[in-house]
């Protein structure tokens, strides 16, 4: 390779210690005030929606349920229903937010299938646009997030609070 391209950021996941116990379930139990460390953007009674500090792309959600399991026959239906009216929610707001021309919703059950927090329940909402996966993740096996972390905690956040 004659011109390596950097993801210094990266290293921080890669070479990061992981927290015993479970970040889904660590975060939400934390005082409100902690959200924006968090990346919290928005808390119901049985879930809640936080921005993926490593984010695939800009606006990169997770709806995730406040039970923790990895089963999704485990979750109570009142559970179930707030988690799905959620998502429903994330991705109607990540589209007013973003205006995506497309956004990936999906869920990885078991580290085979690429959970990354195998233990815990998790939705992806990843924004995407023509051309958003262009030459860098292919051939420099980097991907460029054009948001920073904390301008999309404030954006997202502000449109949880406004809808």
């Amino acid at each position: 390779m004659e011109r390596p391209l950097w993801a210094p950021w990266r290293m921080e996941f890669i070479a990061a210690e992981k927290p015993p116990g479970c970040i889904f379930c660590d975060f939400p139990a934390a005082p409100e005030s902690e959200d924006r460390r968090n990346l919290i953007v928005h808390r119901t009674a049985h879930a809640f929606a936080i921005l993926n500090r490593f984010p695939y792309n800009s606006g990169h959600l997770m709806v995730v349920p406040r039970q923790h399991g990895a089963d999704l026959d485990a979750l109570a239906p009142e559970a179930w229903a707030d988690l799905q009216a959620l998502l429903r929610r994330a991705a109607s707001l990540l589209r007013a937010v973003y205006r995506p021309e497309g956004l990936n919703v999906g869920i990885n059950l078991g580290k085979v299938a690429g959970a990354g927090i195998v233990d815990h329940l998790h939705w992806h909402l990843v924004p995407r646009w023509a051309g958003d996966n262009n030459f860098m993740p292919v051939l420099a096996d980097t991907r460029v997030v054009v948001d920073h972390l904390d301008s999309a905690w404030e954006k997202l956040r502000a449109a949880f609070a406004a809808r």
